[in-house]
């Protein structure tokens, strides 16, 4: 079985968990306070929903990546070889205060995310979508659009399979360079959209 885990428990990351939960699939969740201050998100998101250490969640075959973007390397630092795991990078390139995107030299943010993971096959996805939206359950209206890209077409697809177990309606949009719309600052940022397939 596939192994799961969020490295973040700000709005993103516990949106992700809520739908983890309300699905059950089971998913470790870690953040830099530590397991003892998970205890009341787990306590509330029941027994799929496992608090754990980051050194822990980092060897889960999918790390979904929901911390800020300046943190990642730090973040990471403790991965033992990726080993062709799966990263999916939740983050965005903000500047703030300015809520502007970041000045990356034309480079995208995933890329540099992707440096920090030698190894790992990097999937651009969850990160369109303010934290209320991914944490709403879907009803009659039709599931929520998510964007994935990413330059390994298989991992792309193995995240799209993830997606739509949670509730998603996953859109494959190709490499990291075809889906650059869907980084923060392009025109798919921040549009609630559903699917009625």
């Amino acid at each position: 079985m596939t192994s799961y885990s969020i490295l973040g428990a700000g709005a993103i990351g516990t949106a992700l968990a809520r739908q983890f939960s309300r699905k059950n699939i089971r998913v470790k969740i870690a953040n830099t306070r530590g397991r003892e201050s998970l205890s009341d998100l787990t306590a509330a998101l029941g027994i799929n929903v496992e608090a754990t250490s980051t050194q822990d969640a980092l060897k889960a075959d999918v790390v979904i990546l929901a911390v800020p973007f300046d943190r990642v390397p730090d973040a990471v630092r403790k991965a033992a070889a990726w080993d062709n795991r799966i990263v999916v990078d939740a983050t965005n390139a903000i500047k703030f205060p300015e809520f502007l995107p970041r000045d990356l030299g034309g480079r995208l943010s995933t890329e540099i995310v992707a440096e920090a993971v030698p190894g790992a096959r990097v999937v651009k996805g969850f990160n369109t979508l303010p934290a209320a939206a991914l944490a709403r359950v879907p009803d009659d209206h039709g599931r929520r659009v998510v964007f994935l890209s990413g330059n390994n077409s298989p991992a792309n697809a193995e995240v799209a399979v993830l997606a739509n177990a949670l509730g998603y309606a996953p859109i494959v949009l190709g490499s990291l360079s075809d889906g650059k719309s869907a980084q923060f600052g392009g025109a798919l940022m921040v549009h609630d959209l559903t699917s009625h397939d």
